[in-house]
Order: C-alpha cells, then sequence, then structure tokens
C-alpha cells in the first residue's frame, strides 16, 4: 500500500509512545520500553555495547529484507526529538490488523531496518550534547576516541548499511529564509568532501530528502528547510557519504508552540515510514536532484522576544533601538529553569522573534527591587501583579533555604541581596526590565518573558529559580 498523509497521521495517533511525552527523559525510561519490545518479540532488541559510564546501548532490528537501513539518535545527549519517534515507530511495527499489514509486510521483504536509540545515555542523563567525556561524538567519527563513537562505527562496518539516517535536533532560531516561520524539519544529504562533490551516493540521498520534503510539505507546508553542507571531516553524516552509505540528516527544530517537540516527533515520524515506503519501492529514484536544491538552507534570524522600536534615555539623550531575548534553558538536576538574556540591540529589521512586539513611543525603565524580604507563602497572583505595577521585578525571599529552587511565579526571587537588573540593557545581561511611559508600566520583562500588565491573567510556563 502507499501511504499518504492521513494514514501517516492515522498510524502516529494510534501509536504514539505515552510513556515519552517531556523531552527530559532519561536512559532509565527506555529501559522497561526496550523490555516490552524484546518480550513482545516484534523487533530483535539487541545490547551491543555500553557508555563509558556502562549504560547499556542496543540495536533493535526489524524485517529480512536485502537493503539494510541503520538510523541512529540521541548521539547528543540534548537532542531528545527522533528517540520519541523511534519509540512511535517500534510500536507501529509491532501493531497488527489496524489497515497498515500489507506496508508493514512490504517493508519487513525488503528492507533490514536497524535502529540505535539513545546514542550517548551519559549525554542524556546530564541532558548535555557531548558524552561524559565531554567529547563531542559527532565530531569523533574520524578518531574514534568515545566508546559510542567507535561503536558506532563499528556497526557501520559490521552492518555495511545501504542508507542511514542521521537523527538530530537543532536549534529554535532556524527561520525559512524571508519569513517568520520557524524551520521544523531540516534535512541534509552530507558531503563527503569539501568541494561537495555529488556522485552516485549522495545522489541518492538527495532523492531519499526530495521524497520526504514533499510529504512534510502537506503536514508542515513551508516549514522545511536544508542544514548547512560544508563538509566536516569529522562528522559521522560526512563520513558515513565516504563510506559508501546513503546518507541523510534529519534536524528536528521547533513549531510555535511546541516546547516539548511533539509536533516535530510527529514530522520525524510520519518523514521516516515514508522514507522506508520509498526505499522500498524504490520509488525514491523518480525524483530530481534539482528538486533537491529548490529546498531553501536555514537561516537564523529568531529570536524568543523581539522588542521594536524601544525608547533608551541616558544623561538626556534618547535612542530608539531593537532588543532581542533568548530565554535559554539551564538545567537544574533533572529539570531545567529559563534565563532569558539580552542577545541584541540595535537595528534588528530583518530579524524575527516568536513574540515580536512593537513598543513604539514607550521607553525602557530599569527594574527596582523590593525593599522588605518576604516569606514564600506571601507571594501571590495579587502581591506580584501589584509590584510589577510599581516596576519592582526582584523580591527577596527570607525563608528560601537554598539558590537554585525551581518556581514559577512570574517574579525573580533571591535568597540572599542578589539584584539582577541593569540600568540600560546591556548584551548578555538577564533580560529583567520594564517598559512604559512616565505615567504607566505596560510591559514587564521578568527573565525574559513578557507580561502585558494590561492583561489581568496570562497563560504562560514560567521556568524560574532561586538565585
Amino acid at each position: 500500500m502507499k501511504l499518504v498523509k492521513n494514514d501517516l497521521i492515522e498510524a502516529f495517533s494510534l501509536y504514539e509512545e505515552r510513556a515519552l511525552m517531556h523531552r527530559r527523559f532519561k536512559h532509565g525510561d527506555i529501559l522497561p520500553l526496550l523490555e516490552n519490545i524484546r518480550s513482545a518479540g516484534h523487533l530483535a532488541v539487541t545490547e551491543i555495547g555500553q557508555s563509558s559510564e556502562g549504560r547499556s546501548i542496543c540495536r533493535l532490528q526489524y524485517g529480512q529484507g536485502p537493503t539494510k537501513i541503520l538510523l541512529w539518535s540521541q548521539m547528543h545527549g540534548d537532542e531528545p526529538t527522533a528517540t520519541m519517534a523511534l519509540f512511535d515507530l517500534f510500536n507501529f511495527f509491532g501493531g497488527k490488523d489496524d489497515g497498515f499489514d500489507a506496508y508493514r509486510n512490504e517493508i519487513a521483504s525488503k528492507l533490514t531496518l536497524y535502529f540505535i536509540p539513545m546514542l550517548n545515555p551519559d549525554g542524556t542523563e546530564r541532558f548535555q550534547r557531548r558524552t561524559a567525556m565531554d567529547v563531542d561524538m559527532n565530531r569523533d567519527a574520524r578518531a574514534t576516541a568515545t566508546v559510542e563513537g567507535a561503536l558506532l562505527k563499528e556497526q557501520a562496518m559490521l552492518l555495511k548499511p545501504d542508507f542511514a539516517f542521521n537523527l538530530h535536533n537543532q536549534n529554535n532560531y532556524y527561520n525559512i529564509p524571508g519569513t517568520n516561520t520557524p524551520v521544523a524539519i531540516s534535512l541534509l544529504a552530507p558531503a563527503y568532501d569539501y568541494a561537495r562533490n555529488i556522485n552516485a551516493t549522495r545522489a541518492d540521498a538527495m532523492r531519499v530528502i526530495v521524497g520526504i520534503n514533499k510529504i512534510l510539505q502537506e503536514v508542515v507546508p513551508d516549514a522545511v528547510a536544508k542544514y548547512d553542507d560544508e563538509h566536516t571531516p569529522r562528522g559521522f553524516g560526512d563520513n558515513f557519504q565516504k563510506w559508501g552509505v546513503r546518507t541523510v540528516l534529519i534536524e528536528s527544530g521547533a513549531y510555535v508552540g511546541d516546547s516539548e517537540k511533539m509536533m516535530v516527533r510527529k514530522c520525524n515520524f510520519v518523514a521516516l515510514l515514508k522514507a522506508f515506503e520509498e526505499i522500498a519501492d524504490q520509488s525514491f529514484e523518480q525524483y530530481s536532484i534539482t528538486d533537491y536544491d529548490t529546498i531553501p538552507f536555514n537561516d537564523e534570524k529568531l529570536h524568543d522576544v523581539l522588542l521594536r522600536n524601544l525608547t533608551i534615555e541616558q544623561d538626556g539623550a534618547q535612542i530608539v533601538v531593537d532588543i532581542a531575548i533568548r530565554q535559554n534553558e539551564k538545567t537544574i538536576g533533572s529539570d531545567y529553569c529559563v534565563v532569558g538574556v539580552v542577545e541584541d540591540i540595535g537595528d534588528l529589521q530583518d530579524f524575527y522573534g516568536y513574540l515580536d512586539l512593537d513598543v513604539s513611543r514607550l521607553k525602557f525603565i530599569p527594574a527596582k527591587k523590593y525593599d522588605n524580604a518576604l516569606l514564600i507563602n506571601q507571594l501571590d497572583h495579587n502581591l506580584i501583579q501589584g509590584l510589577l505595577r510599581k516596576g519592582i521585578a526582584t523580591v527577596h525571599i527570607k525563608d528560601c533555604e537554598t539558590a537554585g529552587k525551581l518556581h514559577h511565579f512570574p517574579i525573580n526571587i533571591v535568597s540572599s541581596e542578589n539584584f539582577l537588573s541593569e540600568k540600560l540593557p546591556k548584551l548578555g545581561s538577564m533580560a529583567n526590565f520594564f517598559i512604559g511611559t512616565d505615567e504607566d508600566i505596560r510591559y514587564a520583562i521578568i527573565n525574559g518573558y513578557v507580561l502585558d500588565l494590561a492583561v489581568a491573567s496570562q497563560d504562560l510556563n514560567y521556568k524560574n529559580c532561586v538565585y
């Protein structure tokens, strides 16, 4: 059967792995899922090695066909989206009597699929890019200094796959050129040399990508781009291509309102099922590599917040500038907080914001700290709103046991005499200030979040910590 968009969306809704609904899961969270798959027997599960800290790394196999495909995810520990999608695929391949049996039979008879989910479990444990040894595994294909990198290369030499899918996440700030649309998925047939030549291997990878782009345009129209194709001699994708494996890079990007990457996860599921189908029946060969060239490259002009035309006063003089804010994530134990920082100041008319706000005729107002120390149970919505309307962005809590405690209040909380604001916006400083007129404050910028004080209630998912 040939799967169309509605089939693929239906399959995802049936088989989404509900145990993985937040992106900061750990190695321990997937172990029971792997054991369930092993027990069910619809995919073979084999431990192929361990990380440097002794966490198991498994390979799953589906099908016995002549064409071999190797997929791996989370070689960067803080890039979990494709791992979620792989477990959705494992559920799908374990299904039956749902209208998709003909597809499964086709795939199983023509392809052998090998999956290595969570190749960097130590990095995943810390939600960091690099391994426990602080090596970027995707820059270790040549030296294979890491046990995890050596394991991936060993699998490539052992399995000799015909196709490879290198599954990653890219940052949230890539956009489709000339638009404020975030890139949901970016694709790449990595270059195997500095000249970026196209041989038969790379050309086939490009054709597979054309097919993926075609189906994704139906799911996330005008939200697909190409990743930078500069040759990286240390990179695994580049080396797989050099080793004669048709290699496709899939970078999970961003989608508005999708902080946990559930929509982008669905895109991975759809893209991979369609790619398997077109490799199995060789229909990818119909595509032209000139269609690959029409996919735009990523641009990187998005910010979390872009404040336009803000007036800043200093020593009696005024300037009007744009201010960009990034809401960076900082890991706190098994959770995280946001650290909102001023990313850029100046003429930013060619840039975009997830929140893009024109504040013409309003001015920058430095934030103040509340004079009196409070108890944590004194904080409530009405008190905080009152403080914000007075230009107060920071309160000292005298009964807070330790810094680093997470909270969800729309105000800065400090456990000492810290003050988190500047008299003027400064690059790299925490984004804590107000915007308004001499008579009235309209917006509070608290740790990079924007609160419209003219709106009584705002549903913002604050992720702050005590300083």
